[in-house]
C-alpha cells in the first residue's frame, strides 16, 4: 500500500498540465508579505522576499520556524491565506496550474517505493506527468546522468544507500525539465559524505545558470553553500543576505562567556567596559571590534567569575542570536 507521502507526491504530479515555457520573469520566485495561520497559532507573518533565477536560495530555521509552511504553499499543497506568492510570474493561489508545470518537488519524507527498481521508479513517476514512451526514456536518462544514477537502473530501491536514494528522489522531481526545484530538508537522515556529495549535486544542477533551486534545512553547514540565505523564526524573516554578509553584519568579534552569576557579571562587564551584553542562560554574549583585547582584559578583571570563555569571528548561528535574541535550538523566555 503506498505512504501518505508518496500519496501526496501523486496528488502533486497528477494535476500538472504539460509544460510548454520557461520562466518569464526577472525572479524565480517572489514572495510578499505571505501570511498563514493554523488557527491561533502564526506560521508566517509577513514574509517578504525574491529569489533569483539560477541561485540556490536557503530557508533556515529551526524546527516551527516556519520553512515548512512556507514549502508547502509554494508547493501548491496549501492555500494561500494572506499575501503573495509566484513562481517564474505565476500566481500560486491563482494558477496553480502553471506553477506546478514550472517546479520539481522533493518532500523530506521519502516517497521511492523499495520493491521497485530504480528505473520503474521514475517509469511510474513519468506516467503521472503524462511522460511516455521515447520521451520518457530520454529524460530518464537525462535526469539519472546529472545524477550519476545510470548505474543504478536495475537495483531496488529499497538496497540503495541514504544519499543514493536522495538522488532518485531528486531524477523523480528533474524528469518534467522544471524551471525550479523545490527541496524539503533534502539531507535529512543522510550521514555527512552522502550530504556532501548531494550539496555537489545541487551545485552541478545550477551550473548552467537556468536551474533554481529553493531548499529549506535547519543545519548551519548547509546554510554556508547558499547563495542567498532568508533566516525564519516563529514565522518571521528576521534576516536575508548572502551567508558572507549576514555574518558581516555582526562585525569583529564574538564573545562567548559562561558564568555562575550571569546577571551581576553581565552588569560588572557593562560598567567596566562600556559594551552591550546579551544574556543566553548562564552566558554571555559580547560582540566586540577588538574581542582578543577585551578577552584579556575581561579575564584579568573578572576571573573568579568566569567559568569559561570562548573567542571567534561571526557565524550564522551567531547572526541568528543577533536577529532573535535567543539561539537557534532554544525557545524564547516568555
Amino acid at each position: 500500500m503506498p505512504s501518505a507521502s508518496t500519496v501526496k507526491q501523486h496528488a502533486f504530479a497528477l494535476t500538472l498540465p504539460h509544460r510548454t515555457h520557461m520562466i518569464p520573469s526577472s525572479d524565480a520566485i517572489t514572495i510578499s508579505d505571505l501570511e498563514h495561520h493554523y488557527g491561533e497559532l502564526r506560521a508566517l507573518a509577513g514574509v517578504s522576499f525574491d529569489v533569483r533565477p539560477g541561485e540556490i536560495f536557503g530557508l533556515l530555521g529551526p524546527n516551527g520556524g516556519g520553512k515548512t509552511t512556507l514549502f508547502r504553499i509554494l508547493s501548491t499543497l496549501l492555500p494561500v491565506q494572506k499575501g503573495r506568492a509566484s513562481i517564474g510570474g505565476f500566481d500560486v493561489a491563482t494558477q496553480p496550474g502553471r506553477v506546478r508545470a514550472l517546479v520539481g518537488v522533493t518532500f523530506q519524507s521519502p516517497s521511492l517505493d523499495g520493491k521497485l527498481t530504480v528505473r520503474e521508479n521514475l517509469k511510474h513517476q513519468g506516467h503521472l506527468y503524462g511522460l511516455r514512451g521515447k520521451m520518457l526514456q530520454e529524460r530518464i536518462e537525462h535526469a539519472t546522468n546529472r545524477l550519476q544514477l545510470s548505474d543504478r537502473l536495475h537495483d531496488r530501491a529499497d538496497s540503495l544507500s541514504g544519499g543514493l536514494k536522495r538522488r532518485v528522489e531528486i531524477a523523480k522531481g528533474l524528469l518534467h525539465n522544471p524551471d525550479v526545484l523545490l527541496l524539503d530538508e533534502p539531507s535529512t537522515g543522510l550521514d555527512p559524505g552522502a550530504r556532501h556529495d548531494l550539496w555537489r549535486f545541487l551545485g552541478d544542477l545550477r551550473g548552467d545558470g537556468r536551474m533554481t533551486v529553493l531548499v529549506t534545512t535547519h543545519l548551519m553547514e548547509e546554510a554556508e553553500r547558499c547563495d542567498r540565505l532568508g533566516i525564519l523564526n516563529r514565522g518571521e524573516l528576521v534576516a536575508c543576505d548572502t551567508p558572507d554578509a549576514l555574518r558581516a553584519s555582526i562585525g569583529g568579534d564574538c564573545l562567548t562567556i559562561r558564568s555562575g552569576e550571569p546577571e551581576v557579571l553581565a552588569e560588572r562587564v557593562r560598567d567596566r567596559f562600556q559594551v552591550d551584553v546579551g544574556r543566553l542562560g548562564d552566558q554571555l554574549r559580547i560582540e566586540s571590534q577588538d574581542g582578543h583585547e577585551l578577552l584579556r582584559d575581561l579575564v584579568a578583571e573578572f576571573s573568579p567569575q568566569v567559568e569559561a570563555v570562548t573567542l571567534g569571528k561571526p557565524t550564522l548561528e551567531d547572526v541568528f542570536i543577533a536577529r532573535t535574541g535567543h539561539q537557534f535550538w532554544e525557545e524564547e523566555s516568555p
